[in-house]
């Protein structure tokens, strides 16, 4: 770049915010529900009230009932009426960060320590360059050469596994394949840095049960740009970690893994009482709740998946005819799991409260894959817990 771009980006980055210190007091309060993607409702000394949520990821695992949030207080800005901003939550006794914007931050001043063992070395340019159609988190140089670095959050772990993403995201598979593409046409070599923000993870994989595409593209992609992850350890005050680690990549087993193939989870919802006699013997008594269903596909799960939730469609399975009548709330696909669906219902059925007797198993010898709970189960953690213990399954092993 031109010598008066370089001074201009030399001093936009050193106006840039760094962790230099811990935030403005940081206090706990219990989280109640999550009203809209960037609302928290909370719970403090006995009083509600509602916190900025400075990330838009599903965060299932994390925000369930009664989990402990790191608030602090902050003026609110325009269009924004809330004067706390929710920055982590408490998960297995430690701190999480999850405040999206701040991650940038910490990357800054991780690449400042050298504490990133493959970007040692590099110096930060700017922050926020736009290249061609992207805009990434960072230019950096070393040795006169200049990388484009972007940064990614993760807060998704479960028994020393971090995975990325927790939500389908088409802007970071495209990031990839520009970066890639970026290398190639110019010369500028790229990467993406994972953060992981807990110390209990030891690999890091794509979460392509979530997003099968994104997956597919890092892995075809590793070759070309730096694929790196880290792990840091937070302090209740979330000023900067004292603990970063580097966590493994284990590529050749992710490959064997980014099939279209497995099993999948329903989580739906039904509002008033249904009687539907489905299937042959039973009363067809459908009280309201949420339900549970139990499925497989041999190829072409997305494409299943997407088919149920399709509300015009010849009506040929039990689900069908549940499906036209209730609300479907989740689908949860767990692509090779290795295990087979009659063993899963009978896993579905220890964390659920009733089996719905026949449906969806009469080609089978079970009593049902179809399974109520009066209340979400996407809120509950021995649920959440079963759906990432499948989803880690086999990546675990390497860890003992």
């Amino acid at each position: 770049m031109k010598n008066g771009e370089e001074k201009a980006e030399s001093s936009s980055e050193r106006d840039s915010p760094a962790l230099n210190g811990p935030y403005p007091p940081v206090f706990e309060a219990e989280f109640l529900d999550r009203p809209n993607r960037f609302t928290l409702t909370c719970l403090h000394e006995g009083k509600k009230l509602k916190a900025y949520l400075p990330n838009p990821g599903r965060l299932r695992e994390l925000l369930l009932p009664g989990a402990r949030i790191f608030l602090v207080a902050t003026p609110p800005s325009a269009g924004r009426s809330t004067v706390f901003t929710a920055i982590g939550v408490e998960k297995n006794g430690l701190p999480v960060m999850f405040h999206t914007h701040r991650t940038n931050d910490l990357a800054g001043e991780l690449i400042r320590k050298g504490a990133v063992p493959a970007l040692r070395g590099y110096s930060i340019i700017r922050r926020e360059v736009t290249v061609g159609k992207s805009r990434f988190d960072f230019l950096l140089r070393k040795d006169g050469r200049e990388f484009l670095l972007e940064v990614k959050s993760c807060t998704l772990f479960h028994d020393g596994v971090a995975m990325f993403p927790d939500a389908v995201t088409e802007r970071g598979r495209r990031h990839i394949e520009e970066l890639a593409w970026l290398k190639d046409k110019t010369g500028i070599p790229g990467g993406v840095l994972f953060i992981a923000h807990s110390p209990e993870p030891e690999i890091f994989i794509p979460d392509y049960h979530t997003d099968l595409a994104f997956s597919k593209t890092l892995l075809e992609r590793r070759s070309e740009i730096l694929v790196e992850a880290v792990t840091v350890q937070w302090d209740r005050d979330f000023s900067f970690p004292r603990r970063t680690k580097p966590l493994s990549i284990p590529w050749d087993t992710i490959s064997l893994r980014l099939r279209d193939e497995g099993l999948y989870l329903l989580v739906i919802r039904l509002d008033e009482r249904l009687t539907l006699p489905l299937p042959a013997g039973y009363n067809g008594d459908y009280p309201p709740g949420f339900y549970v269903y139990v499925g497989s596909a041999r190829k072409g799960l997305a494409k299943r998946i997407e088919r149920h939730k399709r509300k015009r469609k010849k009506l040929h399975w039990h689900i069908d005819h549940l499906l036209k009548r209730a609300r479907l709330v989740e689908a949860l696909p767990i692509r090779s799991a290795g295990i087979e669906e009659c063993r899963l219902a009978r896993m579905v059925e220890k964390v659920t409260e009733r089996t719905i007797p026949g449906f969806g198993s009469s080609d089978c010898r079970c009593r049902g894959h179809l399974f109520m709970k009066q209340h979400n189960p996407l809120n509950e953690k021995r649920f959440i817990d079963l759906v990432l213990g499948l989803r880690t399954a086999g990546f675990t092993l390497q860890l003992h």
